[in-house]
C-alpha cells in the first residue's frame, strides 16, 4: 500500500542524503519520481545534501498545489511513481494534505523529509501536520553531535556565535556559517536550554574567570 512517510531530524543528520538515496535507488529501477524542494542551500529549483550530491527539483514555493501539479504532470502525459519532498517542515498544513491526497488518490508513494521543530524547540506547522497524518513517522538514526559530544537534538539559530531566541520562524541559513552570519548549530538538549553554542564554549574556556585553580595555591591537607 502507498505511505506517507516522515523522515525527521535535526540538522545535520543526512535527510537530504537519504532522500536523493532514495531517489537514485527507485530511478535505478526504472521509476520516476517528482521531487520538490524549498529554499535548498543549493539554489532555486535543487536538492542537494552536504556531501556534494545535487538534483534538479520544483521549487515548493508557498502557494504550490502538490496535488494538482502532479495531476496536471500525469494529465499531460508525464509519469510519477513516487513523490519526494525535502525541506517539508516549511510546507504549510494545507499543503500537507495535499500530499496525503497523492498517497489516498492518486496511490503514490510520498517520502518527505524535514526537521520538527525550530530554534525556539517550538513545532513547525508543516512538521506538525506531517505527525498528525503521516502513515510512518522515521527518525533518523545518523544522529548529528553538539559540541560537547552528545546526541543533538534541537537547532539553535546564531548570530555573531551567540545563540537567539526571537525573530522570524524561518530564517533561511546553514551549520558551519560564519559567526557574523545568521546561522545554525545543532545542540544537546542540556546546551540548548542554557543557550550554550561551541563559540560560546570556546569563549567560557578562555575567560580568566575559569582558569584551573594553580594545584600550588592550595594548601596541602594535614595529616593528624
Amino acid at each position: 500500500m502507498p505511505e506517507l512517510v516522515f523522515f525527521s531530524g535535526t540538522m545535520d543528520c543526512g535527510k537530504s542524503t537519504l532522500a536523493l538515496q532514495i531517489e537514485h535507488n527507485r530511478s535505478a529501477r526504472g521509476l520516476q519520481g517528482m521531487i520538490y524542494a524549498r529554499d535548498d542551500r543549493a539554489g532555486h529549483g535543487k536538492l542537494s545534501s552536504r556531501l556534494g550530491l545535487v538534483t534538479e527539483a520544483v521549487e515548493a514555493v508557498e502557494d504550490l498545489d502538490f496535488y494538482a501539479h502532479v495531476v496536471g504532470v500525469l494529465t499531460a502525459g508525464g509519469r510519477a511513481d513516487y513523490v519526494i519532498v525535502d525541506e517539508a517542515q516549511f510546507l504549510t498544513p494545507l499543503q500537507i494534505d495535499q500530499l496525503a491526497r497523492i498517497v489516498d488518490d492518486l496511490e503514490l508513494d510520498v517520502f518527505a523529509f524535514g526537521i520538527t521543530t525550530d530554534f525556539r524547540s517550538k513545532l513547525f506547522p508543516g512538521s506538525q501536520r506531517l505527525v498528525e497524518l503521516a502513515d510512518r513517522v522515521e527518525v533518523l538514526q545518523v544522529e548529528a553531535l553538539c559540541w560537547c559530544g552528545a546526541r543533538a537534538t534541537h537547532n539553535a539559530r546564531t548570530v555573531g556565535g551567540e545563540m537567539v531566541v526571537e525573530g522570524a520562524q524561518v530564517v533561511v541559513g546553514d551549520v558551519n556559517r560564519p559567526e557574523s552570519e545568521v546561522g545554525y548549530e545543532v545542540l544537546c538538549r542540556r546546551h540548548h536550554r542554557r543557550r550554550m553554542t561551541a563559540a560560546g564554549a570556546r569563549a567560557a574556556s578562555l575567560s580568566p574567570d575559569v582558569l584551573p585553580v594553580d594545584a600550588r595555591a592550595v594548601a596541602a591537607p594535614k595529616i593528624l
